[in-house]
């Protein structure tokens, strides 16, 4: 059985295999040892924290095979991008350009460097093993965090962000980036994008150009390439799709990746969640259907997948594998959505 929890500084030589296999980009899940004692650390001190409002707080969470002890994924939440630094994004911005006498109007698509999103709550850190990408349990690895969210509100922003990785080719050559950054930098995309995983995206970040970029001046290839998701990005965009994000507002600085942004209130997985009283026994075996089901706790937080036969307004029926799974007994409340 998988399931979500709260990650541990035990969990650091797991989270270093996952954080190996992670494509190139994903900077907030580093293959360093220090980085990622770091991020533990501030995970766990953050899953222990008193919190009243979204501060500089990370939450971490990882995918537990809780027979073999195994990792299959994991992913994150920042509860303020930006609470230290600015988080910088390129804006897609429309200038017109108008001679009257001409008689010409021209509307010229332009990238400006902006820090708009800075406070938004931020999505990180996804990560899911390859044989489990097109099955429910990357729907979990995702979508528990949103359920997470939900039973804590106070510890999170009203608006959610996430960058989705870009195009980038198995040499870790990047269209945008060599169009764009590498003007500013005397390196390659998967360079740059190690150099920002092991200290910061923001002293780059300060380096590219603060005068807006005229799109239509850029290689074809690189605006191809804006907006665009890499191949195993796309569950992460898919997913959080479906959840109601929204695109087309904003790009990653690097590689032009496109980065979704959502009202927390309007998240599928937030808006549609229920809680609900537990009874222990077995679910009905015909006539169910996939559900994500999270205990709502804090430091003991835990989300999986079960099969229920739910009526909306009743007590849901949980087996005592799933209730022991989730720590949970009967009479006690857990949050769910259908997958």
């Amino acid at each position: 059985m998988l399931v979500m929890r709260p990650a541990q500084m035990s969990d650091l030589a797991e989270v270093r295999r996952l954080a190996a296999d992670s494509p190139v980009g994903v900077t907030s899940l580093p293959d360093d040892d220090d980085r990622l004692k770091d991020k533990l650390r501030a995970s766990e001190a953050s899953f222990a924290a008193e919190v009243s409002f979204n501060g500089e707080e990370s939450y971490f969470f990882v995918l537990e095979d809780i027979g073999s002890g195994r990792l299959a994924g994991c992913s994150g939440i920042v509860a303020s991008a930006g609470y230290s630094e600015p988080f910088y994004s390129f804006r897609n911005e429309t200038f017109v350009h108008a001679a009257r006498e001409l008689k010409i109007h021209n509307k010229i698509h332009v990238l400006s460097l902006c820090h708009d999103l800075t406070g938004n709550s931020l999505l990180t850190s996804f990560y899911v093993e390859r044989p489990l990408v097109d099955t429910v349990f990357a729907e979990l690895n995702s979508r528990a965090r949103l359920l997470f969210v939900a039973s804590h509100p106070e510890r999170f922003a009203d608006s959610v962000v996430t960058e989705i990785v870009g195009q980038s080719d198995e040499q870790g050559d990047s269209p945008f980036w060599d169009a764009v950054g590498r003007n500013f930098f005397d390196m390659n995309y998967a360079e740059a994008e190690r150099l920002c995983g092991l200290k910061s995206r923001t002293f780059l970040a300060e380096l590219m150009p603060h005068y807006p970029i005229y799109v239509p001046l850029l290689p074809d290839s690189a605006q191809e390439a804006m907006g665009q998701v890499h191949p195993r990005a796309q569950i992460t965009f898919d997913i959080l799709m479906r959840e109601g994000f929204e695109t087309d507002h904003y790009i990653d600085i690097f590689d032009g990746g496109p980065t979704l942004h959502a009202r927390t209130s309007g998240i599928r997985s937030i808006a549609q969640s229920r809680v609900v009283p537990v009874r222990i026994g077995e679910p009905a075996a015909k006539g169910g259907r996939s559900y994500l089901v999270s205990n709502g706790l804090l430091q003991d937080y835990r989300a999986l997948v079960a099969e229920l036969d739910w009526v909306p307004g009743k007590p849901v029926t949980l087996s005592m594998a799933a209730a022991e799974a989730l720590g949970v007994g009967e009479g006690a409340s857990v949050r769910l959505v259908a997958v």
